[in-house]
């Protein structure tokens, strides 16, 4: 098959088949017209057989990268095995995307995007939440110039989750805790709307009474005079807004996450309306207005449906090795400013 051979689906294998595999890849893979879901790695045949009849499943990663009949793989697996996994994929000769974090270090990073580029390979990096419908809309208003110049951008990803899990991303180890884990969306976000920071500061505190590794964030992006905040916790009974954003003629605020988690976590589809609208002050003169703004829908299936584009060579790749380095770059700019 050749980059620009339409006669039948990319065929498609996973590796792994946990929370990430099950509630966002598959299902998106499944419901995007051109793509195949034809392989699973997993340790647990029987769990994925019960779930998905039909696809093939391989005992291990190594069996999955040996097949000649994929044309992509996508790795969803703890943060410290993407850089080895994503590396031997991109060896068999497979197009990859891997789940956000990109990797653990900007190193590795840039290793796998000269990888790729020199196999003539398409890599991307997971970050759906660019599809959120929140993010879409404040990125409408922003290049609407709607609120003017903007001094103010506040970006809460607020949790009330008290109990502390055993899972790899609360244990202590490489690409663990909150800024591993959330810190990634919050600042392709930030880059996405303002590009990169001046600099960056960063402060993390383990507030569980069980943690062992961060579970709380705040960190300030520097533009200028003007102040991108982003914040995680896990301990958050009463959220904030998702979105504060002050500009020189008004404000927008979203409260609520977008839903498209939620519903893909209960076998919903993917996309579809946030019933929570925005808030928009905005003043003229000294006349203030306060009026509600419907959301955009939001689109998670749009990454998957461009990097089949992509990966056929008549779109550009959704999110870029290089998009995910600069991601990558400020994680550890961020953990540097805390010494």
């Amino acid at each position: 098959m050749t980059s620009t051979d339409r006669s039948r689906p990319l065929r498609v294998g996973v590796v792994g088949y946990g929370y990430a595999s099950a509630t966002f890849h598959v299902p998106l893979i499944r419901c995007v017209a051109g793509l195949e879901l034809a392989a699973i790695a997993s340790r647990d045949p029987g769990r994925v057989r019960a779930a998905l009849p039909g696809v093939r499943v391989e005992d291990s990663p190594e069996g999955l990268m040996a097949r000649r009949d994929l044309d992509l793989i996508v790795i969803p697996t703890p943060n410290e095995t993407h850089y080895a996994l994503a590396s031997r994929a991109l060896a068999s000769g497979k197009h990859v995307v891997v789940d956000k974090p990109f990797t653990v270090t900007a190193a590795e990073a840039r290793a796998l995007k000269d990888q790729a580029e020199g196999a003539g390979l398409v890599l991307s990096v997971f970050h759906n939440r660019r599809w959120d419908a929140d993010f879409l809309t404040l990125e409408q208003v922003l290049r609407e110039g709607t609120l003017g110049r903007i001094v103010h951008f506040e970006s809460h990803f607020d949790r009330y989750r008290p109990g502390v899990r055993d899972r790899w991303r609360e244990r202590p180890g490489p690409g663990a805790g909150l800024w591993y884990d959330l810190g990634p969306h919050l600042l392709d976000q930030a880059l996405r709307l303002f590009g990169p920071p001046d600099a960056i500061a960063l402060d993390l505190a383990a507030q569980r009474e069980d943690a062992e590794v961060d579970d709380w964030f705040h960190a300030v992006l520097r533009y200028g005079s003007m102040r991108a905040i982003l914040h995680a916790g896990a301990l958050v009974p009463e959220p904030a807004p998702r979105f504060t954003v002050h500009g020189e003629r008004g404000t927008f605020r979203k409260r609520g996450l977008d839903p498209q988690e939620d519903r893909m976590k209960h076998g919903a589809w993917a996309g579809g309306v946030d019933p929570v609208p925005a808030e928009l002050v905005l003043w003229e003169g000294s006349v203030r207005t306060e009026s509600s703004l419907p959301c955009l829908p939001g689109d998670y299936p749009a990454y998957y449906e461009r990097l089949r584009e992509a990966i056929l060579g008549g779109g550009e790749n959704p999110v870029t090795a290089d998009d995910a380095i600069a991601v990558m770059t400020l994680l550890e700019q961020g953990l540097r400013s805390l010494a």
